[in-house]
């Protein structure tokens, strides 16, 4: 069934060598995914274990603006892959122009770009209404390289970055839980966003094995807030283990990975809770890991904006 919507969707004019494109880089990317899964390794749970770099997320070395969806998870596996010291990309124009090279014989990693343009004449390709202008989706690929890929950087590109304190520091997810405005209640044994009435519980911190995982569940359950009607707006009206709610979970889950990513919280690996139903997800949509990967840095950029517009506030009156 999943094959024949597929193809229903590729039947447009003019559209079915770009749709096959596409497909296949969805199909590429999902079954990597999957793959990982399979072996027991989630690539978005704690990417900097098993190498020397610091964690954060993925950014591009000459503009310093960090990657976002799917292309997070593709670039924190390949930083397990090859060991890299660093979480900073480049293209191989850019390592020129910046006056060094890529090391003969580094292999490069695909990310990718989605977007919709809409053509002048405004009448080829898209479903848009009739009157409106038609939009056409388009994936394009881009090769990158690690900074440690290359010799000859400038100093501003290849600097050592600043190791983390030997004791954590929490200070930044109370930061953001508390900016939030988010009705966040600790207490119980579960943890959970409740849809209807908006808000979020979360057991006792000393209630959890590894203390630095109630900030996990923390951004988990945010990433469910951010969902809300009259936030970001997502569907959550999936029933437990069914494939929305499947889809809903892989997103908190991305998102909290991201969030934590980003305020320097290093959590334990998740168990897999809802591992099977994620590969179930997956294996159907071969669009499904884009998606979740999607609304979850949506989610995280959604919940980082709350701590930027606080410390903007702060900075005012100082």
């Amino acid at each position: 069934m999943v094959d024949q919507g597929r193809m229903r969707r590729s039947g447009g004019k003019g559209g079915a060598e770009g749709s096959a494109s596409r497909a296949s880089l969805y199909d590429e990317v999902t079954a990597k995914i999957i793959a990982q899964l399979e072996a027991g390794r989630f690539p978005w749970a704690q990417p900097w274990s098993s190498a020397a770099a610091v964690p954060g997320l993925p950014r591009n070395a000459v503009s310093g603006r960090p990657y976002s969806g799917v292309n997070v998870l593709i670039l924190w596996g390949a930083v397990i892959e090859g060991c890299y010291p660093s979480q900073d990309w480049l293209t191989f124009r850019q390592a020129l122009a910046a006056g060094g090279c890529v090391r003969k014989g580094e292999r490069g990693h695909t990310i990718f770009y989605a977007d919709r343009f809409t053509p002048e004449d405004g009448r080829e390709g898209g479903d848009a209404p009739e009157g409106e202008p038609r939009s056409i989706p388009f994936l394009k690929r881009f090769v990158v390289f690690n900074a440690a890929q290359c010799d000859g950087l400038p100093e501003r590109l290849t600097a050592d970055p600043t190791p983390l304190p030997a004791r954590e520091q929490h200070d930044s997810a109370e930061g953001l839980i508390a900016a939030t405005g988010a009705d966040f209640r600790i207490g119980g044994a579960r943890a959970f966003y409740d849809v209807c009435s908006d808000y979020v519980q979360v057991p006792p911190q000393p209630a959890f094995t590894h203390q630095i995982d109630f900030y996990r569940t923390a951004l988990h359950e945010l990433g469910h807030w951010t969902g809300s009607k009259k936030r970001l707006a997502r569907d959550q009206s999936g029933r437990f283990e069914s494939a929305l709610y499947a889809r809903e979970e892989l997103c908190a889950e991305l998102a909290s990975a991201y969030l934590c990513a980003a305020l320097g919280i290093v959590p334990t690996v998740r168990h897999a809770d809802y591992l099977g139903s994620w590969l179930t997800v997956m294996r159907a949509d071969n669009r499904a890991i884009f998606k979740a990967a999607s609304q979850a840095s949506k989610a995280a950029d959604f919940l980082l904006a709350f701590v930027r517009e606080s410390e903007s506030t702060l900075a005012r009156a100082a």
